[in-house]
């Protein structure tokens, strides 16, 4: 036993001395071994980097797109209220209600909730007013738990925050004297959770802990109406603690398209319409700033270079009532004459028959040269304006396909002066000077700086393209600002944050985002901010998730990259004819294949993006072997939801481009919410939207359609039905998920 034990000890050596040889490379080897690892590590980020940024880069510009989609649609709205008392019968009585509703008498009285009865079997919560902590107390658990506050209560609270909103000024003054810290948040989006884990991290609204919500508290989310309703309660039980400021979606008309609207409606059936009146009526009377110690100005979107916080200070933002409504003014000041050089569509001139009120001949005369005093009066006036060209007045969301400015080409670096506007005359553009803008429209312009306007690098002010409303402001417009109101910092929202924060303008500009996981689960975090009497901030970073954490980076890369190119792919699919149309250009052999780079060219002209087309193609589209891009092939992945019925192409194609538009239109007449209309709506429907897209379609089209979709054939059209049809289906998800179905048919087998 001891020579074996003394055998197995010496072999034991001898293999750790072996081992302890190969284990033992030289000090160069190890350097480059480490050298590539790290080489390797930095290009496997890279990528990543580069794939998250794309994917940032690709939510982002469908989110604009959507919101310029909105612009021209509220335009088109403003645009027939303005100028037309009908269209074939009843065409703007559809939108009057929306845009201008007749405010109805008994919202105004204390008394109006006080006839809606709770029922003994309502177990929500029964608040009382004045509001106690225990209300506010109450008002969270029951949100916790997935509960709804009873209509009754809904319409008081907001009565009494209307009662409360009117004694407010525009623009807030706050001390950090009178407390240690105040908290400011970003847009929340009708994010429930992000609003509660704000509430648990940093504590509940208090006397010690003051709250400055920076607006955007409503759409997106699916916790819209419990988020404002909490936001209120908290405002009514500690309004010198519990400020609010408004953002560019406190907005009845951007409701309609992001969601509050349908959320208010499907929640509160019978008093849906009044509650949405009165949010109207709130959203309005919201103050639009907040200066805490006379050095941090906080908006929600940003500024221009024609802010002037004194004048904000004495304007009636109440009468703004959306900022996508310009202020009501009939075109009869514009010089829309005869001789106005139109700009038809490409689908044809308007058919000859006119609507009843169209004006004749002899009236459009005397129209034109009473527009012609008025214009010159107007050019004079405005020469001698103060309002300079380079700020939002014109390319504001009032302004994104109704009236939009022509730059003299002179110099694209000096400031190009406004001399003519394009204004829509139902499927044509008339070019008109522009009048003097007036008392009124300046108030609403300002507001609209103040809700849309967005930073950037370069110096100067320009209008806001990408999203179609506000403006760009430069560091040197942040800069002047601050110095004439005696300010050091400028903190706003209305963009999101992969960090839900982030620093602009050489530390000049903060801008702060609440609503984490905003485009799609993992894809940004929320923030908040706490300055203390130093006036120096503070970032606190969150995110709501029960998933992500266990996902890797890669993972969560991957999953956003997957999300984002589903929307684009979607976005492909309704452009496909136009698309196809540009690319063809390039292909006069009609081989189905151009360069990389003409394709690219003609995505970014029809689609306007501003996207790495190059980066994206091997998502989007496969090469052919000589290297050219099939660009047929970018449309192979994608189908409608249901099997379409026999519709011409053109509107076929319209219905899932506009399916959102539509949407907010059918809702409009929708009015007892029943989720049906009669076929005579759908027509009528159909007719005024054409007329706005200039799609030339002929009514027998679309009585065949509307035949079609009554699948009942009771006269009535579910809605439901008809959208479901007109959307993008990717058909790889449709594979994955009969493989799903089938696998899961077998283990039950």
């Amino acid at each position: 036993m001891g020579c074996g034990t003394s055998v197995a000890t010496e072999t034991q050596g001898k293999r750790v001395e072996t081992d302890d040889t190969v284990k033992s490379p030289s000090p160069a080897l190890t350097m480059k071994a480490a050298v590539l690892i790290q080489r390797w590590y930095r290009r496997y980020m890279a990528r990543l980097e580069m794939r998250r940024r794309y994917t940032w880069n690709i939510f982002q510009s469908i989110e604009y797109a959507g919101e310029q989609d909105q612009l021209q649609l509220s335009s088109f709205f403003s645009f027939m209220l303005d100028n037309f008392t009908q269209l074939n019968g009843n065409g703007p009585d559809l939108i009057s209600q929306l845009l201008d509703p007749v405010v109805d008498p008994w919202l105004d009285r204390e008394t109006c909730y006080k006839l809606i009865p709770v029922p003994e079997s309502y177990m929500g919560p029964r608040l009382s007013f004045p509001l106690s902590v225990s209300d506010t107390n109450a008002l969270l658990s029951a949100f916790k738990e997935q509960q709804t506050l009873h209509a009754r209560y809904v319409l008081q609270l907001l009565y009494e925050t209307k009662k409360l909103l009117k004694q407010m000024p525009n623009i807030i003054h706050l001390s950090t004297s009178y407390t240690n810290e105040i908290t400011i948040c970003g847009d929340l989006h009708g994010r429930l959770d992000d609003l509660l884990l704000i509430f648990y991290k940093n504590g509940l609204p208090s006397a010690e802990t003051p709250y400055v919500f920076n607006g955007d508290f409503v759409d997106r989310g699916k916790k819209s109406t419990e988020v404002i309703i909490l936001l209120f309660a908290y405002l009514l039980l500690y309004p010198d603690y519990m400020h609010l400021n408004r953002g560019n979606h406190e907005d009845h008309i951007m409701n309609l398209r992001y969601g509050f609207t349908k959320e208010v409606m499907q929640k509160y059936k019978t008093n849906g319409r009044e509650i949405l009146q009165l949010f109207q009526d709130i959203f309005s009377l919201l103050p639009i700033a907040t200066v805490i110690d006379g050095k941090i100005l906080i908006v929600h979107g940003g500024i221009s270079d024609q802010t002037d916080l004194d004048f904000l200070s004495s304007i009636e933002r109440h009468k703004v009532k959306s900022a996508l409504r310009f202020p009501r003014r009939s075109l009869d000041q514009l010089d829309i004459s005869q001789s106005c050089k139109r700009t038809r569509s490409a689908a044809g001139s308007r058919p000859s028959s006119q609507s009843k009120n169209q004006r004749t001949p002899n009236q459009r005369r005397r129209r034109c040269e009473h527009s012609r005093q008025d214009s010159a009066a107007s050019t004079s006036s405005s020469s001698s304006s103060s309002v300079s060209s380079s700020s939002s007045s014109f390319g504001s969301p009032r302004t994104p396909s109704c009236l939009s400015p022509r730059p003299c080409p002179s110099s694209p670096i000096m400031p190009y002066t406004i001399n003519v506007l394009q204004v829509p005359y139902l499927d044509s553009l008339s070019s008109v000077p522009p009048p003097a803008p007036p008392q009124h429209d300046r108030e609403w312009k300002q507001v609209v700086d103040i809700l849309w306007s967005d930073p950037k690098t370069q110096e100067g002010c320009s209008p806001n393209t990408f999203r179609g409303g506000g403006c760009y402001f430069g560091p040197d417009v942040t800069r002047r600002l601050l110095l004439q109101h005696g300010l050091q910092l400028l903190i706003r929202s209305h963009e999101c944050k992969q960090e839900g924060y982030e620093l602009c303008h050489g530390g000049q500009v903060i801008t702060i985002f609440s609503a984490s996981n905003y485009y799609e689960e993992g894809s940004n975090r929320g923030a908040y901010i706490k300055v203390g009497r130093e006036l120096v901030p503070r970032f606190y970073q969150y995110q709501v998730s029960r998933t992500t954490r266990k996902l890797t980076l890669t993972q969560r890369v991957r999953a956003a990259e997957g999300s984002a190119l589903k929307a684009l792919k979607e976005k492909l699919f309704t452009h496909r004819s136009e698309l196809l149309s540009s690319l063809q250009q390039y292909d006069q052999n009609n081989t189905g294949c151009v360069s990389v780079s003409e394709w690219a060219q003609a995505f970014e002209s029809v689609l306007r993006l501003d996207l790495p087309w190059r980066t994206l193609r091997p998502h989007l589209a496969r090469l052919a072997p000589d290297g050219s891009v099939d660009y047929r092939s970018c449309f192979e992945d994608m189908e409608p939801g249901i099997p379409l019925p026999q519709v011409t192409p053109n509107m076929a194609e319209t219905l899932f481009r506009y399916r959102t538009d539509i949407e907010i239109i059918f809702n409009i007449i929708d009015k007892d919410r029943s989720g049906l209309i009669s076929i005579e709506e759908f027509r009528h429907t159909w007719r005024v939207f054409s007329a706005h897209l200039g799609v030339d379609i002929d009514d027998r089209a679309i009585d065949d359609l509307a035949r079609s979709i009554d699948f009942n054939k009771d006269g009535s059209i579910d809605f439901t039905e008809f959208l479901e049809a007109f959307r993008v289906v990717h058909k790889l998800d449709n594979k994955e998920q009969q493989l799903n179905g089938k696998t899961a048919g077998g283990k039950c087998l």
